[in-house]
């Protein structure tokens, strides 16, 4: 009975480390220069192109960006809304 305890506790370890890998591994980097700075976002130069991003109270150093501050963004793309629409009939 112990030997079965212990192995679903370790299953369940692996599952949740494995788990945690997969989240963090869906991040993603931009680095370039701060063009605009406003209370709940900002837009990031990145030379061909400007990128908005948007900061809530959890957004880890929004508090020291700058116009012109050359920054690296870590982000995540996350869904937040899905709409099915049913394919057209041939």
């Amino acid at each position: 009975m112990r030997i079965r305890t212990t192995a679903l506790v370790t299953v369940a370890a692996i599952a949740g480390a494995a788990l945690g890998f997969a989240a963090a591994a869906a991040s993603y980097q931009k680095t370039g220069v701060v063009k605009e700075v406003a209370a709940d976002s900002f837009t990031l130069d990145l030379g061909k192109e400007s990128w908005r991003f948007y900061t809530d109270g959890s957004t880890a150093g929004k508090d020291g960006l700058k116009a012109g501050a050359k920054v690296t963004v870590t982000y995540k793309q996350v869904a937040t809304k899905i709409e099915v629409k049913d394919a057209k009939k041939k």
